[in-house]
């Protein structure tokens, strides 16, 4: 069983703390697994075996706030920025020299750290803890990307685990529910004229999210839900057509499908969000649906569920959630969604949040 250890920062600013020695190449991929910053301001990572890491600690200045990061070995593929909350105000994962990962969180100018407080905790051979600093209950939501408990399980076939790439993705695979009982309006968003956003090698919102669309309504078909769809093809409808459809079916819950773009088109800004407009039972909804997307887009951040005021969500009469299914200009989400494989990916996830939210509510 592995030994846990516990290492507390020197004096020095920066501050550097060597914790393990390495066996990677320098180029070989991160070492960085998973992370999540706790909102007891708790940092947790997990690490391949036998990784080294490096952590660093700076005041504030007049072009930064306090700043914490971590380097560990092997190329970040996708370099992002992740918005933060509260005392947060960004966390950076980028490349600041070839061979190595940089996780930078800096903190708000008003939030001050005590670096003499810092102390680093070895869990496990592939597991840390970093102690930041300490937060009042709720001062912010916790920041994640990936399982820092364990690596992500996808999805069982046979009692084994599978990867990505194996999985079949059948409907006999998805949940069963009580067939014939619910329905469903899928809205692919935009259409014709109105390609929504363009992203990279001119890859099209509008093409992405109909054919989506279309593999979620076969995958519920098979499963016994009636499903609706606002569109079927590239036509132009306006908001209204596809609300009025909605409410005139009466259906169980209505789902808007989206790919997101970023001002700029910044490459490094990858991720999954759901929005949701009122009620608990829409949160809910929000919530299967993006659980499920992230298990098939390993990597790319989680944007969260989230209150949104769009039109199609809040002038419904059912829940109703709109879900962005990744960035067309970024660089890692827009190399994917440009693929058949994963937009059938997508469209199984999607299908089985649905399904595990009917499976909640009865």
């Amino acid at each position: 069983m592995f030994k846990r250890n516990y290492y507390y920062f020197a004096r020095f600013l920066p501050l550097i703390f060597l914790l393990n020695i390495s066996i990677l190449p320098v180029k070989s991929s991160s070492a960085l697994a998973a992370w999540s910053l706790k909102s007891n301001g708790v940092l947790e990572l997990r690490t391949k075996k036998n990784s080294k890491l490096k952590a660093y600690f700076q005041k504030a200045n007049l072009n930064y706030g306090d700043r914490f990061w971590v380097d560990f070995n092997g190329e970040l593929l996708n370099p992002r920025i992740i918005k933060g909350n509260g005392p947060v105000k960004e966390i950076r994962l980028g490349k600041p020299v070839t061979g190595v990962t940089r996780l930078v969180i800096e903190f708000v100018p008003q939030k001050s750290i005590n670096p003499y407080k810092l102390k680093v905790i070895g869990v496990d051979e592939n597991k840390w803890k970093i102690k930041l600093t300490s937060f009042s209950q709720n001062s912010f939501k916790t920041i994640k990307e990936g399982n820092v408990s364990e690596a992500p399980v996808l999805y069982p076939k046979k009692q084994n685990l599978i990867s990505l790439r194996d999985v079949d993705f059948r409907t006999i695979d998805l949940p069963d529910i009580k067939r014939n009982k619910y329905s469903v309006v899928i809205d692919p968003g935009h259409g014709g004229p109105d390609s929504g956003a363009v992203g990279i090698d001119g890859l099209k919102e509008t093409d992405v999210v109909l054919d989506v669309s279309k593999i979620v309504r076969k995958l519920l078909l098979e499963k016994g839900v009636s499903v609706k769809m606002t569109r079927n093809k590239e036509v132009e409808l306006d908001l209204s057509p596809r609300v009025a459809l909605a409410n005139k079916t009466n259906s169980d819950i209505f789902v808007s499908i989206h790919a997101n773009a970023s001002r700029g088109k910044k490459r490094y800004i990858n991720g999954i969000e759901t929005f949701y407009y009122s009620g608990w039972r829409g949160r809910l909804l929000a919530e299967k649906i993006q659980k499920e997307i992230l298990k098939v887009s390993p990597g790319s951040p989680d944007r969260g569920v989230r209150k949104g005021r769009y039109f199609v969500i809040k002038r419904t009469n059912m829940p109703a959630v709109l879900a962005e299914i990744g960035f067309v200009t970024g660089r890692l989400d827009a190399r994917r969604l440009d693929k058949k494989i994963h937009r059938r990916r997508v469209a199984f996830a999607i299908a089985k949040g649905i399904l595990e939210y009917f499976k909640r509510v009865g």
